[in-house]
């Protein structure tokens, strides 16, 4: 795989190549996706598969009063051989744009902004990490899947845009098995890899691990005192994600959080959260060719900026922002509070301490109510001590509630937590998030 020089360069001599080739009135967009990834796959705390992934792809789109058309392209890495490929996608688009009718939502952007972004944090060799895995799971069954290496992308346009930006980064998601068949889930993941960190990360889950050889207790429905752990707290702000902070749901009136944009609801003043895009995995310009700045969704617990994708902001008037189509967050950052990390089971007393929760959907969605189930790692705690593991139960609560009025503190560390997507390419979504302490959490079987 080229390096991210070498891929810069090979992208824009298909923007230069691209530029010559067009006629007037013509315009296009060019987004550029490139990875160069090791994998491996454990199983039983071996490795039972390991490889390599180098692949590099455009988005094109040619643009011609009004109406454009879209087109996916493989690159090989060899400039002639691109060219050609994209030469004859140029004429594809051509004969395919007389045939679609005019976008009334199209908005392009003219200005040409300039964008480079190179994070070049060196990354551990594979083999070491394969050994420090190996040495923390020896004698259990740990499954596992790490991935790591660089992430590229880029964006030009026929404006004269150019943008381009490089992350490396790593991700460890693994179980840990007990012989009773429960499971700890856990996830190693950054920018930088650390030996310590690592091991401070895998003694937790293996602490949990042990907890998990105690006899499950069974709870009754009802309301209980809980901490949610990072992964636990990122699958329910995932769930508001899905429009919740979208410009479009919002004007439509289907997002999660129509209340709190309505002022009708509001979260509590500890709940601070961004879309932070500076220092993430994700590039600062989107593939509709907008710039992309660090945006506050959530302010004190008071609504904040909506994501305003270029067809949201053609159809409601608003300004473009850099979203995506989806409208979603990809680097979401809460503030962290003032709970230390050993002080949780202390705090919590009695009730639920919840590693993971599963299969969430919404119950109610205008009242931002969600539901779904304990998984993995739950555990009853009894005067700050755990007690035992938790049979699985379904929640159903509103996020105002556990976010708003039952919350009570928010961990002073923070967890990154890296998509761990790898459909078609690396995923390149973060969240950097806190655990909560909540005073009443609804189990309703």
């Amino acid at each position: 795989m080229p390096t991210s020089n070498n891929q810069a360069a090979l992208f824009k001599s298909l923007v230069t190549w691209l530029q010559s080739a067009l006629r007037e009135p013509e315009q296009f967009t060019l987004s550029y996706a490139a990875e160069s990834s090791a994998f491996v796959r454990f199983n039983h705390a071996k490795v039972r598969q390991a490889g390599q992934v180098q692949q590099a792809s455009v988005g094109f789109k040619l643009i011609n009063d009004g109406r454009h058309a879209d087109l996916d392209i493989t690159l090989s890495g060899d400039p002639q051989t691109d060219v050609q490929r994209l030469s004859e996608g140029l004429q594809q688009l051509r004969d395919t744009l007389p045939l679609l009718p005019p976008d009334p939502y199209l908005l392009l952007n003219h200005n040409g902004w300039q964008s480079q972004n190179v994070q070049d944090h060196p990354l551990p060799d594979t083999e070491h990490v394969v050994a420090q895995i190996a040495q923390a799971a020896e004698g259990l069954d740990l499954v596992g899947f790490y991935a790591a290496g660089p992430i590229s992308r880029g964006f030009a346009s026929s404006c004269g845009a150019f943008g381009w930006h490089q992350a490396n980064s790593f991700n460890f998601d693994f179980s840990l098995f007990h012989a009773n068949g429960q499971a700890v889930k856990a996830s190693y993941a950054g920018h930088a890899w650390s030996d310590q960190g690592f091991t401070s990360r895998f003694a937790q889950a293996r602490e949990q691990l042990e907890h998990l050889g105690r006899p499950l207790r069974t709870l009754a429905p009802g309301q209980y005192r809980a901490y949610l752990a990072p992964a636990a707290l990122e699958e329910i702000v995932g769930m508001l994600c899905w429009g919740g902070f979208s410009a479009q749901s919002i004007a439509s009136k289907s997002s999660p959080l129509q209340k709190l944009y309505s002022g009708d609801q509001s979260f509590s003043p500890l709940l601070s959260l961004d879309e932070k895009v500076s220092g993430s995995l994700s590039p600062a310009f989107s593939g509709e060719g907008y710039p992309r700045s660090d945006l506050a969704l959530i302010v004190a617990g008071q609504a904040g900026a909506q994501l305003v994708s270029s067809r949201s902001a053609a159809e409601y008037g608003l300004t473009a922002n850099g979203a995506d189509g989806g409208e979603s967050p990809s680097a979401l950052n809460m503030a962290a509070g003032t709970l230390p990390q050993s002080e949780i089971l202390r705090q919590l007393g009695t009730g639920l301490y919840i590693s993971n929760l599963w299969y969430l959907n919404f119950s109610d969605q205008p009242a931002a109510r969600l539901t779904g189930m304990t998984r993995f790692a739950t555990f009853w705690v009894e005067n700050g001590e755990i007690q035992a593991p938790v049979s699985t139960m379904r929640f159903d609560d509103s996020a105002f509630s556990l976010l708003g009025s039952q919350l009570e503190a928010l961990t002073a560390e923070r967890e990154l937590l890296l998509s761990a997507s790898t459909y078609s390419q690396r995923a390149t979504a973060s969240a950097l998030l806190p655990g909560a302490l909540v005073s009443r959490l609804t189990l309703t079987l």
